[in-house]
């Protein structure tokens, strides 16, 4: 394993990236944000937000200035915003929807319906001009409908003002205030987002707690909050020396001003999302990585011996993580990144991650690992993760497992076995859904959770039996480079993956995300030399077969699936492809065979392994 040198930042220390900073970046991303040669366009936000928060009634007043650039071909009548803390108030479709599931994600339950008017979540619209006029607009749930009075016509671009008031919830999801872990403010989703338009239209899903969908843009937010707390999160801070509390220059003179809030200024460029959470107890330490971003941790002082030595012990291996991640899927754009104590279990934002704290550091290590994985699928590559969550968290899991194999040296054969295991035992028991189901649209959580994680990670391991595990590397990086910051689509992977093997893909991408069929292959009989093979499942594969003969030698064969049109890189003897619609397939093997063993790598998401072998096992 690579070694790094890390440099550890005393609490105290001025940071590079704590210092004022513009937003900034290359011409080469703005030009992918906005329409183009190609053909490809997106929409531009950039906000704002001045919000003055009491921390005594978790109240907070906001003003919001968003200038909406209109890069599609169209002309807009009508823009939408969503609110997402409205789901947390009794009666909502979040609160109704978790109450009639059959298996209800035990951190949400029943616990909207039970709020009190003083512990939901709300956000109040209380004015909204477009270029100085007044619009109407109409709150639907978690949704803010406004009609424009004057279109915005393709190429144009228009300033929105908004006047809000909003109420953190209760920490129930994500959100909220005063967790189990006593931590005051988790700050996400907290104000009024643009939803996204794209190719394929308006993006407004109600929220129902899965997943978000958002548009990049430039965000200057700035906040005022009692003086005793810490914040940390999205964005680089603009006046450290004006807020102290570890984030100074201790040089240089402290500029505190007087009263009982301070302000915090943040800039943060290029992003589609800002997070932020607060506390007064909030350790501060802060790791400069030697070639790559300056890395903050904030986590309760409350916090004792094996949960703050875990925290500890977290700092350098979180700055192997950042290394793994831009070494095997693409360059780390910002200059910093957060690990924050707050929040329910983990979930991934902009440039930060809200992670619950009292674990033990296996569970520590390894929810770190998977939300900072998120930043590259999530925040860079930023598919639509309400219709293919997959995209998202299967392609985490699975580098986030290859990173914690290698970080903690884990020695696994198969780091992705766990993803295997939930995938079958969920279609063994009939639960399984399709991939190209919405995320809100599930029948259960654990259908979805298996379809997005596993069957989403399976995704990607399988190509490695597939196309070869160098192909999915090289695929893994030519879909980042080509792809960041442009909100892929399940062909763009697919794409990306053809074009550095040479093999069509086009049955994959169907079989494995549109359909539920599944992979069954038998030896059906050994005779002699004769070796016969039958597909018994709905979808084709390629075959690796490891061939044992009476005289105790082996040897490797490859059955490319013709509807492949081509071969993975492989040392083994390679046979005559075998045609998707005929379900058996023979061939005479060296000598006579004793044993026969197909896809001994274990990547093949057979579904029933005991016909795998002969004899029969």
């Amino acid at each position: 394993m690579r070694k790094l040198l890390l440099l550890l930042v005393s609490v105290g220390m001025l940071v590079a990236c704590a210092e004022t900073k513009d937003v900034q970046y290359s011409e080469n991303t703005k030009n992918k944000m906005s329409s183009n040669a190609n053909g490809y366009w997106q929409q531009q936000v950039d906000y704002t937000m001045d919000i003055d928060m009491d921390v005594n009634n978790y109240q907070y007043k906001g003003t919001q200035k968003l200038v909406y650039t209109n890069n599609s071909p169209d002309d807009l009548d009508r823009v939408f915003y969503h609110l997402y803390f409205n789901a947390f108030q009794p009666g909502s479709q979040m609160d109704v929807r978790s109450l009639n599931i059959a298996d209800p994600d035990r951190r949400v339950g029943d616990r909207i319906s039970k709020l009190k008017p003083n512990e939901i979540g709300y956000i109040k619209v209380n004015s909204l001009k477009q270029d100085g006029a007044e619009v109407t607009y109409e709150t639907v749930g978690t949704i803010l409908e406004v009609k424009l009075q004057k279109p915005i016509k393709a190429g144009e671009t228009v300033t929105f003002d908004m006047v809000f008031d909003a109420q953190v919830p209760v920490q129930i999801r994500r959100s909220g205030r005063n967790s189990k872990e006593n931590v005051a403010l988790s700050m996400a989703q907290w104000y009024p987002k643009m939803a996204e338009y794209d190719f394929q239209g308006w993006h407004t899903p109600p929220y129902i707690a899965r997943e978000f969908h958002g548009v990049w843009g430039d965000f200057d937010v700035t906040l005022h909050i009692d003086k005793n707390y810490v914040v940390g999160g999205t964005g680089y801070l603009q006046n450290p020396q004006e807020v102290g509390h570890n984030y100074a220059d201790k040089n240089q003179p402290l500029n505190l001003p007087k009263g009982d809030k301070l302000t915090w200024h943040f800039k943060a460029p290029n992003v589609h999302d800002f997070v932020w959470a607060a506390d007064p107890e909030y350790n501060h330490d802060i790791l400069k990585m030697p070639s790559g971003p300056t890395l903050h941790f904030f986590y309760k002082k409350t916090l004792e011996g094996e949960y703050l030595q875990n925290w500890k012990k977290l700092q350098p291996q979180t700055a192997e993580l950042m290394a793994y991640f831009s070494e095997n899927v693409g360059k780390y754009p910002y200059e910093q990144y957060s690990v924050i104590q707050g929040g329910d279990g983990g979930m991934e934002y902009a440039m930060a991650t809200l992670i619950t704290g009292k674990r033990k550091y296996g569970s520590l290590f390894g929810v770190t690992a998977h939300e900072m994985a998120h930043t590259w699928f999530q925040f860079l590559l930023a598919s639509n993760e309400s219709l293919h969550p997959w995209m998202d968290e299967g392609f985490t899991s699975y580098i986030s497992n290859k990173a914690e194999n290698e970080i903690l040296n884990e020695n696994k054969e198969n780091p992705h076995a766990g993803s295997y295991r939930g995938y079958r035992t969920i279609v063994n028991r009939g639960y399984e859904e399709s991939l190209s189901t919405h995320a809100d649209r599930y029948n259960t959580n654990w259908a979805y959770g298996t379809a997005s994680y596993s069957k989403g990670n399976i995704f990607l391991s399988q190509l490695e039996y597939v196309i070869g595990s160098e192909n999915v590397a090289k695929g893994l990086k030519k879909y980042f480079n080509d792809f960041s910051f442009k909100h892929p689509t399940p062909n763009d992977i697919k794409r990306s993956m053809e074009k550095v093997s040479g093999i069509h893909l086009d049955w994959y991408l169907n079989e494995w995300t549109q359909t539920t069929h599944t992979i069954d292959y038998g030896v059906k009989s050994v005779n002699g030399k004769t070796i016969t093979l039958e597909r018994i499942g709905k979808m084709p594969m390629p075959i690796d077969l490891e061939v044992e003969y009476t005289d105790g030698s082996t040897e490797s064969f490859n059955i490319p699936l013709r509807i492949m049109r081509g071969v993975k890189p492989t040392t083994a003897t390679v046979l005559e492809d075998w045609a998707w619609a005929i379900p058996t397939y023979s061939f005479d093997a060296a000598k006579a065979v004793k044993s026969v063993t197909i896809d001994k790598s274990g990547l093949m998401a057979d579904v029933k392994l005991d016909n795998n072998t002969y004899p029969a096992k």
